[in-house]
């Protein structure tokens, strides 16, 4: 006897009955995926053959191996399922689902399926799905508590943030609060007190967990726990901006330090000096390494948490975002047998990623490629790295001295921070190393400049020096809620004097569910590439200012990094706003 259960809609045509067969028996496809990938020009008969190889001697579906391979992208593979299958799909980026669908699913079991259910009336529910054959999806909805369930696809990485955003890591933050305040005054912090802080089951404990879990979910590079008066305020800086998430009784401020302090094996008792820790976290299956430094305030103590999520895979060098040609110019430079270069931009703006990315591009198995890093970010298994260390005395100079002992081909300076390691690096790109360097500079010719104010000698910097890549990073408009509208006079002014291409129209994003209201989502980079030809040479030498070593790149076919912004907003990537708060222009 067949057990009665609710219906599951899989396509737009509904079920009659009540009795329900699995979701894979009744789907009935007219072409298989390949074909229908390959009517749409998606798949090539090459990859599709080495992606069925691959699937054989791995395992798994079709689909999902193309999109591993970098074939197609799970959006592409959405519709073809429904073209396949007939399902229609809904893009979930523009809708917020309900708090009354995300009830239906607890969030472990919509993680693991890749589900999200976007709205219920109570007794239909319609959920979003990225792969309508997996088999566990049929126990799921058809246990669900309404009487009609009404399935559509979306794009599993679509999904996937929405269910960072639906989910909220601190939904239970007010009921945390109340137990905190409702507890036994604390002791001063001292060992009862660290004892107290660490209990799995704390109330302070649960609040850090769920602040970190919600930076990671929401992609911020950092969380600022500020004192003030009267509250504690939590910012994430998301995509380069600082938006505040949380604000907390002040009253939590010393304990909410103190549990961080634990975690990252700081001193919970001195109060009044800065330091710096760190800690390892696992957040929805994903590593993240968190850097940690605190700082006392006239309202108390600072944190600041540095996230650094090890899955996030670092871009190849191609894919930074540089123009054509400004990428042949940098490749060029990289390539050369020694020499220095420089990348150079304030904090924050991806110097440390474009030298990973770099490093990536000329690394080889017949060379000896050292770094001296504060800290190291990102482990490269083919690469010796070094890290700072002040209490070992392994500074920037010393790490650097100890590095030219090893052997080596290609040197990774994490910064020029003094007049020492400057010298030593310049040292080492004359005697035949490959030496890259990050250096705080408002452009490429301020780096050069930057040099000499550190007392190194001008016919040095120019014979060491074979580049500069000065960069920022920029905003993207949000590609789900981009509407046309009328830059205002000053922003059209700015845009002229960098010389951007002709240009009518301009669109912006307004908000929505994807960039969270923010109408940008993700970055991109902005670069200038000095390359240092003998003309630039004799300028540095001769005395002559940045402002002239400038305009001779720039007559020499530099794009600066304003009209560099400007091609940007011409190819509806950004906005002249966003420029103007990021990119410098002389």
């Amino acid at each position: 006897m067949l057990k009665r259960r609710r219906t599951v809609d899989i396509a737009t045509p509904t079920y009659h009955s009540e009795v329900v067969p699995s979701i894979g028996a009744s789907l009935h496809a007219t072409k298989r995926l390949g074909e229908i990938l390959m009517e749409q020009g998606a798949v090539g008969t090459a990859d599709f053959e080495q992606a069925l190889e691959e699937q054989v001697r791995v395992g798994g579906k079709i689909g999902t191996t193309l999109v591993r391979r970098g074939v197609i992208t799970s959006r592409a593979l959405t519709e073809a399922l429904s073209a396949q299958f007939g399902i229609p799909i809904l893009d979930v980026r523009l809708e917020r689902a309900m708090p009354e669908a995300l009830a239906l699913i607890e969030e472990s079991i919509a993680r693991l399926l890749v589900v999200v259910p976007m709205s219920t009336d109570g007794t239909t529910a319609r959920v979003a799905v990225a792969d309508p054959l997996d088999d566990r999806l049929q126990e799921l909805l058809s246990g669900l508590a309404v009487s009609r369930v009404n399935v559509v696809l979306a794009d599993a990485d679509d999904i996937r943030t929405t269910l960072n955003d639906s989910y909220k890591a601190l939904s239970t933050v007010d009921e945390q609060i109340r137990q905190f305040e409702a507890s036994v005054p604390l002791p001063p912090p001292q060992t009862d007190a660290r004892q107290a802080f660490a209990e799995a089951d704390a109330p302070i404990v649960n609040v850090v967990d769920g602040i970190v879990s919600q930076a990671l979910r929401d992609r911020a590079s950092d969380v600022h726990i500020e004192p003030t008066d009267g509250r504690l305020r939590v910012r994430f800086r998301i995509d380069g901006a600082l938006t505040e998430v949380l604000s907390l009784p002040s009253s939590m401020a010393n304990a909410l330090v103190s549990r961080i302090k634990i975690m990252a094996d700081m001193n919970i008792v001195e109060r009044r000096r800065p330091q710096d820790g760190q800690f390892q976290a696992t957040v929805d299956g994903r590593d993240v390494d968190v850097r940690v430094a605190t700082t006392s305030t006239i309202w108390g103590e600072k944190a600041v948490l540095r996230l650094l999520d090890k899955s996030r895979s670092l871009l190849p060098l191609a894919q930074l975002g540089m123009p054509a040609s400004t990428y042949d110019v940098y490749s060029k430079i990289v390539h050369q047998p020694y020499g220095m270069i420089i990348c150079s931009g304030p904090t924050g703006s991806g110097k440390t990623t474009t030298l990973y990315a770099t490093l990536a591009e000329i690394s080889r198995t017949e060379l000896n490629v050292m770094t001296i890093e504060d800290p190291v970010e990102y482990v490269f298994p083919q690469i010796n790295q070094t890290q700072i260390n002040i209490q070992a005395d392994v500074t920037f100079a010393v790490g650097l001295r100890s590095i030219l002992r090893q052997d080596p081909d290609i040197i990774l300076v994490g910064e020029i921070r003094d007049a020492e390691t400057a010298r030593i690096a310049v040292q080492s790109a004359l005697t035949g190393h490959v030496v890259m360097s990050s250096l705080h500079a408002t452009d490429s010719a301020s780096a050069l400049f930057r040099l000499l104010d550190m007392g190194i000698e001008p016919f040095l910097v120019s014979s060491a020096v074979v580049g500069v890549v000065a960069q920022r990073l920029v905003r993207r408009i949000c590609p789900s809620c981009t509407v046309e509208y009328t830059p205002s006079e000053s922003d059209l002014a700015w845009y002229a004097h960098v010389f951007g291409p002709p240009k009518t129209r301009f669109v912006h994003g307004t908000g929505c569910n994807y960039c969270a209201n923010l109408g940008y989502r993700e970055r991109i980079g902005v670069y200038e590439v000095l390359e240092v030809t003998d003309e630039i040479r004799h300028l540095v030498t001769t005395g002559a200012s940045p402002r002239e070593v400038r305009l001779l790149a720039v007559e020499q076919g530099m794009s600066s990094l304003g009209n560099a912004a400007a091609k940007l907003v011409a190819r509806d990537l950004t906005t002249i706003d966003e420029c103007i708060r990021n990119v410098y222009v002389p």
